[in-house]
């Protein structure tokens, strides 16, 4: 059995030492990207690795590319490979932070064609709650080998430009509700949306205690911002194209799957003066 989506806390546990699974920790703090990694020396999951979300996660910026460009996916994959990823290895991401940087990594995954791949649902204060331990022991892994194949085509900028007032395409905004209307903007430069976007906060994918809300709650919650568009001319954008995956994750649970990332997000769309943005709650 492999895990695609989702995995508890229990169903982990057994498989720390299996040698057949890979475990990665992604937290990380967007006001301070040292956060996560000194957190992770401080405690872990036994058997987990550190992938960091600007280094690892991430490639090179350019200014005009946003704040979390996707990586080369060759590089990527020798990445994987360093930790002991193979094409039949089963993945579990997690974080602290409901899942925002662990989807991140399993979009990646997907991305390179490998759908064993599951975020721990709660993320590490779902694993301490339910009692399981953590170690600062940083494990020793052997390499492995893992040829990666394009399956999930991100969008770019042009794409969206292109489609800007097409009917047909939905643009989703992971962000929360104040920064879509352009306010309290702290993190990117230029504060508002993408016209015509509309707002889906990643947060509302998740219960008061941090996990995900069950498949029938977001197939409800999602089937009525989708409306009659079909899933494939879904967009999912966020401030740097992280977040914006926990909305593709959670689409997926709903059983909408087939949305597109657009990794620049709002970061690269608004690094050109010359794009349209909108303000308010309007769309």
């Amino acid at each position: 059995m492999s895990f695609q989506t989702l995995i508890t806390p229990e169903r982990l546990v057994p498989h720390i030492n299996d040698p057949a699974w890979r475990i990665f920790d992604c937290r990380h703090e967007l006001s301070d990207p040292n956060v996560g990694e000194q957190a992770y020396r401080e405690a872990h999951i036994p058997g987990a690795q550190f992938l960091h979300v600007d280094r690892d996660l991430s490639g090179a910026k350019t200014g005009a590319n946003g704040r979390h460009p996707l990586p080369d996916p060759a590089a990527f994959a020798a990445r994987l490979g360093r930790c002991g990823v193979s094409n039949n290895t089963q993945v579990v991401a997690y974080d602290d932070a409901g899942g925002m940087y662990a989807a991140r990594l399993w979009w990646m995954l997907r991305w390179l064609g490998h759908d064993k791949v599951a975020v721990l649902d709660g993320g590490l204060p779902a694993w301490r709650q339910a009692g399981y331990g953590v170690t600062r022991d940083t494990p020793e892994i052997e390499p492995a080998s893992f040829e990666w194949r394009l399956s999930d085509q991100p969008v770019e900028t042009d794409y969206v430009v292109s489609h800007l007032h097409d009917p047909d395409v939905l643009l989703l905004d992971a962000r929360g509700a104040d920064r879509f209307r352009g306010e309290n903007e702290t993190i990117d430069p230029v504060a508002g949306h993408i016209p015509g976007a509309v707002s889906r906060p990643f947060r509302d994918n998740l219960n008061a205690d941090g996990r995900f809300r069950s498949p029938q709650d977001l197939r409800k919650a999602f089937a009525s911002l989708l409306g009659k568009h079909r899933i494939d001319n879904v967009v999912a954008y966020c401030g740097s194209g992280v977040s914006a995956c926990h909305n593709l994750l959670a689409l997926t649970l709903a059983g909408f799957d087939g949305a597109k990332l657009y990794p620049g997000s709002w970061s690269e769309w608004c690094s050109d003066p010359g794009r349209p943005i909108a303000t308010g709650s309007d769309c």
